[in-house]
């Protein structure tokens, strides 16, 4: 794809909707005291923070029964996540407005694949959301007794959402210092084991290379089945273009560093795990990164020290994702494809969208805990690892149509072979993504998809009444 000097123009907006900003008047809402633009240091930890979660801190043990062969599988996951991430590298370069994938999509295709990819992006961040809360209540149990009482439980869920939606209630200033406060704090322990933890390296500690029986490619999908949602979060830098200094050139650059730093986290720490931890004791820990942390410096302090970092990690986690619940459904309602209130923003952060965002979010949790059952929580956990891969394959299909519309000033020749070959790339990652959410979770994420076509259908009925 060649960048040309002049923004392509967006899919054309019916009269009676707002005209989608151009990046210059996107940036105009993003000034004052308590916003601020982010620049290449802040968008890159913005990648990284939603890319690493919690589920660093159980990858090890759940890739363990597979033996060594599962540091195959993270290879390969991290090819393709990587090709994902120069996509949108690329397709930010065409057309850096907030919105990601949303923008891309609606460019390529018009406004109902654009709502399609608002719509799904948006459920995979509040449910998610969600989820992440309640997970952190579980690290949270080991610094704080509160699992031992449901509404202890519930209050310390809801609490740990609500402080990041009021980091972006606050403005774009502090959630771009929240979020490299916590995303700086996690990646102390995690780089502690993950470079420390060479030096106590042990192979005799590895296993096997194949635990689990049957064929190596086997092996390598059933473990990509487990890691394959690792990588949600690429997207984050071009989620938030709008809001990207420069972003043009910093939200591929973000992209990639961030995607890249991930990798190599999960790689290393996994590695050092491995080699750290006894393959038989490693299969059935709860704490790898505990374990590990033990195991390197003695003591039993290394729980305490893993249960803070995940905290930390979650935290800073939740407070990048509420931010991009937001944006999207941004960027959508500017066109007239999402409710207007959604288009309100102040101090550079859109409001009503974190605020729809938070009380959703908390009505799945205190649900969650009242019900007294974790499957249907489960259940819809999953149908995120699905709905998010729509947005993924909707940007991805928009460039492969750009490449292959014989649009010239738009296509690099010199690039075309390598743009052609990273976007194949992509585009297989993706529907790995999907064949890996499973049969229950495509089930449930298509009947979520459709409640959004009846939604679609209503705003476009009004669209059309006012004109």
């Amino acid at each position: 794809m060649h960048v040309t000097g002049t923004v392509p123009q967006s899919a054309p907006a019916p009269q009676d909707t707002v005209a989608a900003p151009t990046p210059a008047e996107d940036s105009t809402a993003t000034t004052g005291r308590h916003a601020r633009r982010f620049g290449l240091p802040v968008a890159t930890a913005l990648v990284m923070g939603n890319i690493i979660g919690g589920g660093i801190f159980l990858l090890p043990a759940s890739v363990a029964p597979y033996g060594t062969v599962s540091l195959v599988a993270f290879g390969v996951l991290t090819v393709g996540a990587i090709a994902l991430a120069l996509v949108f590298g690329r397709l930010a370069e065409r057309d850096p407005r907030t919105g990601g994938p949303y923008v891309y999509a609606r460019e390529a295709f018009g406004d109902f694949a654009g709502f399609l990819a608002a719509w799904a992006y948006w459920i995979t961040t509040w449910v998610s959301n969600a989820a992440l809360a309640v997970a952190a209540v579980g690290y949270l149990d080991v610094l704080i007794p509160v699992n031992g009482h449901r509404w202890t439980a519930c209050l310390a869920a809801l609490t740990l959402q609500w402080l990041p939606a009021l980091a972006n209630f606050a403005g774009t200033r502090y959630v771009g210092a929240v979020q490299i406060v916590s995303t700086v704090l996690k990646f102390v322990p995690l780089l502690l084991v993950a470079i420390g933890g060479l030096f106590f390296f042990d192979p005799d500690n590895l296993g096997p290379f194949h635990a689990s029986g049957g064929s190596v490619p086997g092996a390598v999908s059933a473990c990509a089945a487990l890691l394959l949602f690792s990588y949600l979060g690429v997207e984050s830098a071009a989620v938030s273009a709008g809001e990207v200094k420069n972003a043009r050139r910093n939200v591929g650059r973000a992209t990639i560093i961030g995607t890249t730093g991930a990798a190599l986290v999960y790689l290393l720490g996994t590695l050092s795990v491995f080699g750290t931890v006894a393959h038989d004791r490693l299969v059935k820990s709860t704490a790898p990164f505990s374990d590990a942390v033990n195991a390197m410096f003695g003591g039993t302090w290394g729980g305490w020290a893993v249960a803070l970092a995940a905290l930390v990690s979650m935290t800073g986690c939740l407070n990048g994702w509420t931010l991009l619940s937001a944006q999207t459904p941004y960027a959508a309602a500017r066109d007239g494809l999402f409710p207007a209130a959604f288009a309100r923003r102040r101090r550079g952060v859109p409001t009503v969208g974190v605020g729809v965002t938070v009380v959703l979010a908390s009505l799945l949790t205190v649900y969650n805990y009242t019900s007294g059952s974790a499957r249907v929580f489960e259940v819809l956990v999953l149908v995120t690892t699905f709905t998010a891969t729509v947005p993924y394959l909707l940007a991805t299909a928009a460039q492969i149509f750009h490449l292959l519309s014989g649009r010239q000033e738009l296509v690099d020749r010199a690039r075309l072979v390598r743009d052609a070959v990273v976007t194949a790339v992509a585009a297989a990652f993706s529907m790995w993504l999907v064949a890996g959410a499973g049969y229950a979770a495509v089930y449930q994420g298509v009947l979520f998809l459709f409640a959004g076509v009846i939604v679609y259908a209503v705003l476009a009925a009004r669209r059309q009444r006012a004109a």
